[in-house]
């Protein structure tokens, strides 16, 4: 079921890509908010996907979060922002971390990582060279 509320950025959820197409996101992966809410945009926001797969080699785009902040799996399971696959999603898509019967948590990100996920989504559209 989608969020009934706008999330706040740095915000994580589980998003549900499972009706795109390849090369797409094509399964159900947490996800990062990066976006406040904008005007005229109440049922949109911007996202990155975040994956526990390492990426073949460290690149601008890529960020290694400093914990894992997805209850799924281990805390010090090691995660990576991937920032160069920034999406605007209906807020359908999100959904918060059921944890327990009627138990839902909604992780934030840390100051520090939200800042450097922001660097790395600059770095991933091109935008961090003057």
């Amino acid at each position: 079921m989608g969020l009934k509320f706008y999330p706040r950025a740095g915000q994580v959820f589980v998003g549900d890509f499972t009706d795109l197409d390849v090369p797409e996101i094509t399964k159900v992966r947490p996800v990062i908010v990066i976006s406040p809410k904008l005007p005229n945009r109440s049922e949109l926001a911007a996202i990155v996907p975040i994956s526990t797969t390492p990426p073949q080699r460290m690149l601008p785009f890529v960020y290694r979060l400093s914990r894992n902040y997805a209850p799924w799996t281990g805390p010090d399971t090691e995660t990576w922002a991937k920032c160069d696959l920034v999406m605007n999603v209906a807020l359908r898509r999100l959904s918060a971390f059921k944890v327990g019967r009627r138990k839902y948590e909604y992780p934030t990100l840390t100051p520090e990582d939200l800042a450097g996920v922001r660097r790395a989504v600059l770095a991933g559209l091109g935008l961090d060279r003057h």
